[in-house]
């Protein structure tokens, strides 16, 4: 164990200590931005080292700890520090196949997971974002009022609600239907307020399979205002569907899309997260700038995937895309008409991604609701699939926090010049 807390003869670091319980080669460049930061760094084997660090009064921003087999162990031990009385936020590393064992573990609510491979800036944030939280009790709002008006917090690190964008490369794999029907179980059986964009600027039809008739989009907005009209949100175009999800497209005109701003667009999701609990983003087929702009702050991109070639072969080529524009952590292949083709173990092995949901084949049921203006989740509440829609919904709260998700930092939020660049660069 190695510690750079407190060091002898030297003046202690301007900020508490991040304990780094990684094996993986990335640790030495995780703990030099860290210190480079301000922050003190301790390494260690494991959150085993934990307690002894505790006992000599290091005051900690976080710890970092990479879960192995052995995931309730890792758990337990920091669930014992704290019933001692310390505060430590805990950022668990794991991989796609440790996921449900760290999950089953009974992590808190106030820690966070994070899927390997680790983005080391990414990471960075996302402690930032714990150590600010840890200052702020969003149910006090005394204590809240306090730490704002002192200007040690700034506003915009309160919890936000989650972006979950739907996108593969290929079109027909169900991006529409995973898109609203997890809008609807995450309103309906998750009580969370929904906010349901359609960024299909060219096919998209969330609005016509929820049997919903919007006149204005964002584009229509953006173009009133160009002409002296009020600055319109997208919350304040958003119309309410039946099951209490709210509907914004951003055109209903694909000539109109070269007009949508990438980096607005991405701003105003990022605007409408203070004023709902979740939000789903249905994505067209394409590397278009507006995507990557949406690429750029979502929390999770979910990866629609059919069990037949060309859908698994499109899902490998964004895998492969991910890695260069630096959101391969954020990519969950969501395995749609599950057990109908190839099978998931296949696909997972071709893919190299983890199956992170399966939905089985709804069949005529996803005719019967459209046809009624409605999701599976609130036409038909008992079937299996919608218990599939249910549990992606539930495991989506989970590994991004639930109700602590919070705002990704501006330097977390990659730079568009440079992933536009990359992504339209020859291959």
């Amino acid at each position: 164990m190695s510690f750079s807390g407190e060091p002898a003869g030297a003046a202690a670091p301007a900020r508490a200590t991040v304990a780094i319980g990684l094996a993986s080669a990335d640790r030495v460049a995780i703990a030099a931005t860290f210190e480079a930061a301000g922050y003190g760094v301790a390494l260690i084997d494991s959150a085993a080292a934990l307690p002894s660090l505790a006992t000599v009064g290091t005051r900690f921003a976080a710890a970092i700890l990479e879960v192995g087999e052995d995931a309730a162990s890792t758990v337990e031990i920091v669930r014992r520090l704290r019933a001692g009385g310390l505060e430590l936020p805990v950022v668990y590393v794991t991989s796609d196949a440790g996921l449900d064992a760290i999950s089953s573990a009974g992590v808190d609510d106030t820690d966070e997971i994070l899927l390997q491979p680790v983005d080391v800036e990414a990471l960075r944030w996302r402690v930032e974002a714990m150590a600010i939280r840890a200052q702020v009790e969003p149910t006090t709002e005394a204590a809240s009022d306090t730490v704002l008006r002192s200007g040690r917090v700034d506003a915009s690190w309160a919890p936000r609600a989650p972006i979950f964008a739907l996108f593969n490369p290929k079109g027909g794999v169900g991006k529409t239907t995973i898109a609203t029907n997890l809008a609807a179980a995450l309103q309906i059986r998750k009580h969370r307020r929904v906010l349901l964009v359609d960024a299909d600027t060219v096919t998209g039809h969330v609005a016509l399979s929820l049997g919903m008739q919007i006149k204005r989009t964002v584009s229509d907005s953006w173009q009133d205002e160009a002409a002296g009209g009020p600055r319109e949100s997208l919350l304040q175009l958003a119309v309410e569907h039946a099951s209490g999800v709210r509907v914004a497209p951003l055109t209903s005109n694909p000539l109109t899309a070269p007009h949508l701003d990438p980096e607005r667009v991405a701003d105003s999701l990022l605007e409408a997260r203070d004023g709902v609990d979740a939000i789903v983003v249905d994505l067209h087929p394409s590397y278009s700038d507006v995507n990557l702009a949406v690429f750029t702050i979502a929390d999770k991109i979910l990866v629609p995937v059919t069990p037949d070639l060309p859908a698994i072969r499109a899902a490998m080529q964004l895998r492969d895309v991910a890695y260069e524009l630096g959101v391969r952590e954020r990519l969950a292949m969501v395995v749609n008409r599950a057990k109908s083709g190839v099978s998931v173990a296949d696909i997972e092995r071709t893919t190299g991604l983890k199956a992170f949901a399966e939905i089985r084949s709804a069949g005529l049921l996803l005719v019967w609701a459209a046809n009624a203006g409605k999701t599976l989740i609130d036409k038909y509440p008992r079937e299996k699939v919608t218990g599939d829609f249910d549990a992606l919904a539930e495991r989506l709260l989970l590994v991004t926090g639930a109700e602590q998700a919070g705002e990704l930092a501006p330097a977390q939020r990659l730079n568009l010049g440079t992933l536009f660049r990359k992504a339209s660069a020859p291959g």
